[in-house]
């Protein structure tokens, strides 16, 4: 039941993605490079647990950075084509490849739009609040629900405590949350038009 609930999820998504035509976005040319290392780093990222089995996998998840990169229509093709290729890597089956894009990448992809809007609503367009609040706090927020739905959707382990198990996430949560606030910050300073969600006459506006 629970592996065909993440693949109408997935299929959704796509649908949804594809239907607003990502290709058209009107800095897609600039959004290659983000998009060739979306498509080069995360898989490996994504593959490195399948090569170890350990009894709770965490791993670092990405799905945050790429949604601020291309934004959420052009980042859940990318994220099904990181699962895809991670199961060329890892030699992983289609369930382990979607279990992967639904709860590494569009899952908090998702959160993290959802999250980022709600941001902006309500405490404004300012450089500050996107790197410290949509960028950072957002993406530990989104990636801390995302695992903690994932751990309720399948089951506690055995070999791990329930307690034990949410502080791992937690943990990488803020692990992840800070790479992507300070690769944002960057990108902010030096490349902006390597960040689909970000704008200067929004967030530089006099």
């Amino acid at each position: 039941m629970l592996v065909l609930v993440q693949a109408l999820f997935v299929a959704l998504s796509l649908a949804i993605a594809l239907w607003l035509r990502p290709w058209r976005l009107r800095n897609i040319h600039a959004l290659a490079t983000p998009l060739l290392a979306t498509l080069v780093i995360l898989p490996c990222l994504w593959a490195l647990p399948a090569l170890k089995v350990t009894p709770l996998q965490l791993q670092w998840s990405g799905a945050c950075l790429v949604l601020l990169m291309l934004g959420w229509p052009l980042a859940v093709p990318a994220l099904c084509a990181t699962a895809l290729a991670v199961g060329v890597i890892a030699g992983l089956g289609w369930r382990e490849q979607l279990d992967l894009v639904t709860w590494l990448g569009i899952v908090p992809a998702t959160l993290a739009l959802g999250v980022g809007a709600a941001i902006r609503r309500f405490l404004g367009t300012h450089p500050f609040v996107y790197i410290l609040g949509r960028a950072f706090f957002g993406s530990v927020l989104s990636l801390f629900i995302a695992g903690v739905l994932r751990q309720w959707a399948q089951g506690e382990l055995s070999s791990v405590s329930p307690g034990l198990s949410l502080v791992g996430r937690w943990l990488m949560a803020w692990g992840d949350a800070f790479i992507t606030g300070m690769l944002c910050a960057i990108f902010v300073a030096y490349r902006p038009w390597w960040l689909a969600t970000w704008s200067d006459d929004l967030y530089l506006r006099r």
